[in-house]
């Protein structure tokens, strides 16, 4: 007995015959309705022969293959979006977060103005990013409370942030803040200490910043090029040896978020694109009515209710 050759597609020429016959049976079919109408004079005209139709692409082919991959895609996009619709959910949001647009191709121009300061041979001081994007940017600063539902809530929701630490406070357990850069999260120069940087010499300015570049390279892997001054305050003595040491610009902010409540820089009370958003790893205390997780779902439902996404500082910055 012959052996029966399963799963092997027919060949070109098979498609075609079966095609060519397929128009035959149709022609006739057409000439039989049209007789069975009355249409004598069809009926008395010699038949046509039917016409060889071209053969239709195999729905292995490359058309079956692009149809194959735009389901694929579809059915990848349902998943993702379901995954993030469960997320949402599974931390209380108020709705689903908005996406940020691809990076720009070109990180944005920065001039001179009342969110850009600069000057000549030193990092600029950027309060608000240049750009027409619907994003705004979320930064957390110091490192005291490591609290992990924070970092797994902001890992599952795919919530970006870059963070601002303090040796003195981040040093029990850098381990915390390693695990976040491997999630994406950049982690940035504080200051060891945490001081007024206006009432540091030489000396000391270049502990406080550039010895803080020294440990974080050490204990993340990289070296950082964002710097956040405390308290917001900076001199341009301060902004010379941030830059000595590979700082490219010093960010500051224009909101400040909390548990239950956002705090505005400008009288509007709104967020605008390209607002940098200040928090703080805090755990729950006077002045502090929550959890980061709180924390958290507040600033992702303001900015969704606004019509912002959350992006990425450095793909801006």
């Amino acid at each position: 007995m012959p052996t029966k050759n399963r799963g092997r597609r027919p060949s070109h020429r098979r498609h075609l015959a079966a095609l060519t016959a397929l128009a035959a049976l149709t022609t006739g079919c057409a000439a039989l309705h049209s007789q069975d109408d009355g249409d004598t004079h069809a009926a008395s005209a010699p038949a046509a022969p039917p016409a060889v139709q071209p053969a239709a692409a195999a729905p292995g082919g490359a058309a079956g293959q692009e149809m194959n991959g735009q389901l694929s895609a579809a059915e990848r996009q349902s998943r993702e979006r379901e995954a993030a619709l469960t997320a949402a959910r599974r931390w209380g949001l108020a709705a689903l977060p908005l996406k940020a647009p691809a990076a720009p191709a070109e990180k944005p121009e920065l001039t001179e103005g009342p969110n850009v300061l600069l000057a000549d041979g030193l990092p600029p001081v950027v309060r608000r990013v240049p750009t027409e994007d619907n994003v705004v940017f979320l930064t957390v600063d110091d490192g005291a409370e490591k609290d992990p539902e924070f970092a797994e809530m902001a890992a599952e929701l795919g919530v970006p942030m870059s963070v601002f630490v303090s040796d003195y406070l981040a040093r029990s357990d850098y381990g915390y803040f390693r695990a976040m850069n491997d999630r994406g999260v950049s982690v940035n120069n504080h200051t060891i200490n945490h001081p007024d940087l206006r009432r540091l010499g030489a000396d000391a300015l270049r502990r406080e910043i550039c010895d803080q570049q020294d440990r974080l390279e050490e204990e993340i892997g990289t070296r950082p090029y964002l710097f956040r001054p405390p308290y917001g305050e900076y001199t341009p003595a301060a902004l010379r040896t941030a830059a000595s040491c590979g700082v490219t610009a010093v960010v500051l902010w224009t909101e400040e978020a909390f548990p239950d409540h956002l705090e505005y820089r400008y009288s509007d009370e709104m967020l605008h694109s390209g607002d940098i958003i200040l928090t703080h790893f805090r755990a729950p205390a006077a002045g502090w009515n929550g959890t980061m997780s709180d924390m958290l779902r507040r600033v992702v439902d303001t900015a969704t209710a606004e019509g912002f996404a959350i992006g990425r500082l450095e793909d801006y910055l």
